[in-house]
């Protein structure tokens, strides 16, 4: 059996943030084939090119961190009809200096939670876009727009809604699915 390395990128900076709660069950209802590693954004200096000569090390680990992984996903809220500003802090880095981008030919799935009944839809439009631009091949479908209800979702990450449960299990298959053909397809990026 194969296994992959999937680095995941929580949007919110937020410790107890839902969307980690989320990225947490994803990681349990996933395929025993995908190996997790949280790709740290919160401790990033807001991006300038300034320090394109001269990464610092925060945005050096980050760059090293997507190398590490074959695929990506994004666990990320939605604020203010967008995505935070730390996540788009974070893919500007990891799309810099110029012609050094971190996301070609990495597959990407976005999902997020949300208290609201629409989830993250808006974010997930916006943050699609910008992985479009970064030349991330994105898995599709299924979308996944998640409203977040603290009884079906434990601190631990557990799932104690059956269809919940399914669903979420259905989107790590797909996505699993989505990151062997795109391997099996485009050569990494040396």
């Amino acid at each position: 059996m194969t296994t992959y390395k999937v680095g995941y990128i929580v949007g919110s900076l937020a410790t107890r943030s839902i969307n980690r709660t989320l990225a947490r069950a994803l990681i349990r209802l996933a395929p025993p084939e995908l190996r997790f590693n949280e790709i740290p954004i919160k401790d990033l200096p807001l991006y300038s090119y300034d320090y394109d000569s001269d990464f610092p090390a925060e945005g050096k680990a980050l760059k090293d961190a997507i190398a590490a992984a074959d695929a990506i996903l994004f666990v990320t809220p939605e604020y203010n009809r967008s995505i935070p500003g730390g996540l788009k802090n974070a893919i500007d880095w990891a799309s810099r200096p110029w012609g050094e981008n971190s996301f070609t030919h990495k597959p990407s799935a976005v999902i997020g939670a949300s208290p609201g009944a629409i989830g993250t839809a808006v974010a997930q439009q916006s943050l699609r876009s910008v992985l479009s631009y970064c030349n991330s091949p994105q898995m599709n479908a299924p979308e996944a727009y998640i409203r977040f209800k603290p009884e079906v979702f434990t601190p631990e990450g557990e799932v104690t809604d059956a269809h919940t449960q399914e669903f979420l299990r259905r989107f790590m298959k797909e996505y699993r699915d989505h990151i062997v053909r795109v391997l099996t397809v485009l050569p990494p990026r040396l």
